[in-house]
């Protein structure tokens, strides 16, 4: 572990992970309050929420090709690179977002439908995703400051973010889902007006501090803004293809698993909604580790410095397992109380233990690839997370089909396959880092033998 790039890491990555974390936290009360509903209530939520947050990953998926470039323009001090990219982002990434605040607002059941969810529950499903389709309006602005934000390292006021539209949240759950105060018992469609005006609340916050701040050296005015061309764009997003395409891989291995368990039963969807919700806690503090990961990565290949990148990643695999070790223990000591906080079906409680042991043990895989992965990006090389995201998926989709449909397995069985995908691509991302390690090696001796 380098101590030099673990300050810089933490330094980006605490305020992200502060703020992720309070979101999910709130996430985990939205939770808690509709389990306490129904089973039903969670599956619907959970039907509606997996597909909502896999199209709006596709935009900050896509802006990771502005990250990796723009840091690395930044790395190697060119300021007007970096400068135009930024100005071309703010300007062009918003009409994906609209496209699909029309989408989950008009059509919401075409998706439900195609992933079978069942008849008892797709109009809760379809009530969550019209009164939920709103943030989609902001997302691409918000992609565009979040990019801003962690290339420049000033990601500070992601915590104010968080705090605010976290609270807020949770007011408005307890006032709109239950009925207090007057208001009417929304119920399912409670909970996403809830976080609908929190969202917005929450982006109005950011969106004053990146116009009130003297020191945002990326932030373009709003005359560039207005001037930029296309094509720095299209550079971006070719290079966040890969990566956009390598998340809508994974998160279409997502949705089979929930089509498969909503064939499996209601409750099998009820209860992966609840166990992996629980999970998500560990998975977003990684995540900002990972997003830190790839910021300073594309730095130091910005400033041909191969073997920072590795150092970088060594150093935040090592703290993104103690993060994995931390959580495991915790699920095994107190499985009953966490998933009780959910659910009082006595079943889902029994098998506690063993569901949350599954999902600890996949928390060290899944944090190498988001790791691994986030420097293998910010070397340059995106497409490679897509070809083994691509493999991934395949075997998911191929080994749920058979576990299901023709041995007929439950939930336990679903949740291996997780597992085994995760270390199958973890052992792949991680030759492939170690691979272009060796390379730069080579090539720096050979360069150094010409002098």
């Amino acid at each position: 572990m380098k101590k030099v790039y673990l300050g810089k890491i933490l330094a980006i990555a605490i305020p992200i992970m502060l703020s992720n974390l309070i979101s999910q936290l709130q996430m985990l009360i939205d939770r808690v309050f509709i389990g306490r509903l129904s089973l039903d209530c969670m599956s619907a939520v959970g039907n509606a929420s997996t597909p909502m947050w896999t199209t709006m990953s596709t935009i900050f998926a896509l802006t990771t090709g502005a990250t990796i470039l723009v840091s690395q323009a930044y790395g190697a001090n060119d300021l007007d690179r970096a400068g135009k990219l930024m100005a071309a982002l703010f300007k062009y990434n918003n009409v994906l977002g609209f496209i699909l605040f029309l989408f989950w607002l008009l059509c919401p059941h075409v998706a439900f439908h195609l992933m079978g969810v069942d008849e008892s529950i797709i109009g809760m499903s379809m009530d969550y995703a019209r009164y939920f389709s709103p943030i989609f309006i902001l997302m691409g602005i918000g992609a565009s400051i979040s990019c801003m934000l962690e290339v420049s390292q000033k990601t500070q006021i992601m915590i104010w973010y968080g705090v605010s539209r976290s609270v807020t949240n949770v007011i408005l759950d307890y006032v709109l889902i239950l009925g207090k105060f007057g208001f009417p018992r929304m119920e399912v469609k409670g909970a996403a007006l809830a976080t609908t005006i929190a969202e917005f609340l929450g982006d109005l916050i950011v969106l004053i501090y990146v116009l009130v701040a003297k020191d945002l050296v990326l932030r373009p005015s709003l005359s560039q803004i207005l001037k930029a061309k296309l094509k720095p764009y299209i550079e971006t997003i070719r290079f966040g293809a890969p990566a956009a395409c390598e998340d809508f891989a994974w998160n279409l291995g997502n949705l089979y698993l929930l089509a498969m368990l909503n064939k499996v039963s209601v409750e099998a969807a009820g209860i992966h909604s609840i166990v992996f919700g629980v999970e998500l806690i560990a998975v977003v503090l990684v995540g900002s580790i990972g997003t830190a990961t790839l910021t300073l990565s594309g730095f130091e290949t910005g400033k041909k410095n191969i073997g920072g990148v590795w150092d970088v990643v060594l150093t935040s695999a090592l703290l993104s397992w103690g993060i994995c070790a931390f959580n495991l223990l915790i699920f095994m000591m107190i499985p009953q109380q966490i998933l009780g906080l959910f659910t009082t079906d006595k079943t889902v409680l029994a098998a506690a233990g063993l569901y949350l042991f599954i999902v600890g043990v996949d928390l060290f895989p899944k944090s190498g690839n988001i790791i691994y992965g986030s420097g293998i990006k910010g070397y340059g090389e995106p497409s490679w997370m897509l070809k083994t995201q691509l493999l991934g998926t395949f075997f998911v989709i191929v080994a749920s089909s058979i576990a299901v449909m023709v041995f007929h397995m439950g939930i336990l069985e679903i949740f291996i396959i997780v597992v085994i995908d995760e270390t199958l691509r973890f052992a792949l991302n991680s030759r492939k880092l170690k691979r272009i390690r060796i390379m730069n090696l080579r090539r720096k001796q050979n360069d150094q033998k010409l002098l």
